[in-house]
Order: C-alpha cells, then structure tokens, then sequence
C-alpha cells in the first residue's frame, strides 16, 4: 500500500497542538482593515481551534501531520 498524500493547502492553514487538537487561524485580516476596530483585529490574531464536526474531514487530508 502506496503512502497517502497530504493535502498541501491544508497543511499550511492547520497545525496540531501539543495534545493533539487542531489550530487554525482566523479569516477577515487581509484587506479593508479601516473600518474594522482595534479590538476585532487583535482578537483576529489570536488562533482558534477547529469545531469538533469539521476534524474528521480535515485529519483526512493531513494523514501524518
């Protein structure tokens, strides 16, 4: 049996943390951040983790990760 591919657009948008859960960042800090407060984009920062029904679809795609 061949190894699996990872999907590599997946694996550079999530990361496991030290137990084992999925990280992954937050979307809308691209572009037109002017009208957007301070506040919401400095909570945009920070990682958040995966929702418990979008793992298994993801550890598909990141067999080794």
């Amino acid at each position: 049996m061949p190894k699996m591919k990872t999907h590599r657009g997946a694996a550079k948008r999530f990361s496991r943390t030290g137990s084992g859960a999925l990280k992954r960042g937050n979307s809308h800090r691209r572009h037109i951040l002017t009208k957007k407060s301070t506040k919401r984009k400095r909570h945009l920062r920070e990682a958040s983790s995966v929702h418990d029904n979008d793992i298994m679809m993801i550890n598909r795609l990141l067999p080794y990760v």
